[in-house]
């Protein structure tokens, strides 16, 4: 995927789902207050599990309650490795 791609697709923040169906958009309007987004393209939320994206949040909250004094970007896969490992075999 470029770079064109991946800043066409619509990112959404499945940490915060709506109440009728779907996701707040990626990001947080202040951010020295809130949690941290787990941003994902909004096709690749819909064919997530609902195990699958509260995996990805808590590891990615996980990592940022460790981070917090480095004060630099936190990234953390989308699917664990063990995830990964099973699908590969699947």
């Amino acid at each position: 995927m470029g770079l064109g791609q991946w800043f066409a697709k619509r990112w959404v923040d499945i940490s915060r789902p709506k109440k009728g169906g779907g996701y707040e958009p990626c990001g947080r309007a202040e951010a020295e207050r809130g949690r941290y987004p787990k941003c994902v393209p909004a096709d690749k939320a819909a064919s997530m599990t609902a195990a699958e994206k509260k995996s990805a949040v808590t590891r990615k909250r996980k990592e940022v309650r460790w981070a917090k004094s480095i004060r630099s970007p936190v990234r953390v896969a989308t699917f664990s490795k063990l995830a990964r490992a099973k699908k590969a075999r699947s």
